[in-house]
């Protein structure tokens, strides 16, 4: 196991909880270096270990990704043994951060108060379905149903069909990178005045965050915004536009500068001069914007995707293809960047992976390795807090760990 160089490599994390959004958050963290101990239900673990579209032999492949610069190790919470591995660690640790429903810590005598006056300067980041507080605070949540709540799942598809959702658990994610940021906001407050804090994220919380100017809209025009498929009103040209070769490239010109250099690369310059396109605004208008997105699908269906791609970048046109995950997995762009690495995994050999976000020039995040085994490392985080190798050998027997 490689040692941690990453800028938060002096951060202890106790992570607790399943799935996506807290596991999320606490990715992010062990990424840059923070030493993160991972609590898992005996014999069971993390849900994500179970998890994902496409298994290998019945095992997710999703959770090296999640699992990653993590130690796992294996213990029941429910038991009043379980409890007091939790709180022996809390006292040398600088965060817990949880995404249990809210009141389960409560319910095992584990309040926030109670870690506190183990530890004054623990931050406590707490991910939940709708927040610690608030009339929904109670309920069972669930990234899509937060999706649904914050506003998100309205505005995606096409008007005439049902809402659709992104392709990604994005609430999750979301409430994780807010989790992340919260934290490192916490321990930036810590070290000026030395005291802990509670950062509390809600799915919806996130959810709505991230929703640009959507209720800004509604409050001072009382437009409600819906779904308008692959376009965006108002503006024009961006779109997805086929290839001749079956592929779909998405060119995005809808400034006027950058309108008039695809009309030249498509060999129809007095496009930029055409009283229908020749603005922002008027390329903007339903019907012209319709018009154009028709013009550009027309060109573009007589070439090959590479060529387009040629043409436009030559020019200087926002312009990209439609790629899948394989697509992806060979991108030299994202090759060049190690924003597609190759991590060796002790069950799937070589796995391709996503790699580290932000970019740290001095002290760089860094993969040291994958989703560890379940409960891998419980009997070295339990020894180094002063569990002898019988007290260990007793609690596993009765099933603790």
């Amino acid at each position: 196991m490689s040692q941690s160089t990453g800028p938060l490599s002096d951060i202890k994390v106790i992570e607790l909880g399943s799935f996506i959004a807290g596991p999320y958050g606490g990715q992010l963290l062990a990424d840059m270096g923070a030493d993160l101990i991972k609590f898992e239900d005996p014999g069971k673990g993390d849900a994500m270990r179970q998890w994902g579209y496409a298994k290998k032999d019945g095992a997710s492949v999703w959770w090296p990704v999640i699992g990653r610069n993590k130690k796992s190790i294996t213990v029941d919470l429910r038991r009043p043994e379980g409890q007091e591995v939790l709180r022996r660690l809390i006292a040398e640790a600088d965060v817990l951060l949880e995404n249990f429903r809210p009141g389960t810590l409560e319910k095992w005598g584990l309040t926030v108060e109670a870690l506190r006056a183990l530890n004054p300067g623990l931050i406590v980041a707490r991910v939940s379905g709708y927040g610690q507080y608030g009339p929904y605070a109670e309920k069972a949540g669930f990234a899509a149903v937060a999706e649904a709540i914050g506003g998100m799942r309205v505005i995606n598809g096409y008007p005439d069909r049902l809402p659709t959702r992104t392709g990604l658990s994005i609430g999750d994610t979301l409430a994780g990178i807010y989790a992340a940021f919260g934290i490192l906001a916490a321990l930036h407050q810590r070290g000026c005045d030395g005291q802990g804090q509670v950062i509390d994220v809600g799915l919806t919380d996130a959810i709505l965050a991230a929703s640009e100017g959507i209720v800004a809209e509604y409050s001072v025009t009382g437009h409600v915004r819906g779904r308008t498929g692959l376009t965006s009103p108002g503006f024009a040209p961006s779109n997805i536009y086929p290839t001749l070769d079956g592929h779909h490239i998405v060119i995005g010109a809808n400034a006027d500068t950058i309108f008039g250099r695809l009309a030249e690369v498509m060999g129809m310059a007095g496009l930029k001069h055409d009283p229908r396109f020749a603005t922002h605004g008027a390329r903007g208008q339903p019907d012209n914007q319709a018009e154009i997105d028709r013009i550009i699908g027309d060109w573009t269906a007589t070439r090959p995707r590479a060529e387009l791609l040629k043409l436009l970048d030559g020019a200087s046109v926002p312009a990209g293809g439609v790629n899948d995950a394989a697509a992806v997995a060979a991108d030299p762009h994202f090759r060049a960047r190690d924003m597609v690495v190759e991590v060796e995994t002790a069950d799937f050999g070589p796995m391709t992976m996503q790699g580290i976000v932000p970019k740290l020039t001095r002290t760089p995040g860094k993969i040291r390795w994958p989703g560890a085994r379940l409960g891998e490392h419980t009997d070295a985080v339990l020894g180094a807090t002063g569990y002898s190798a019988d007290e260990i050998a007793a609690m596993r027997e009765n099933g603790v760990l």
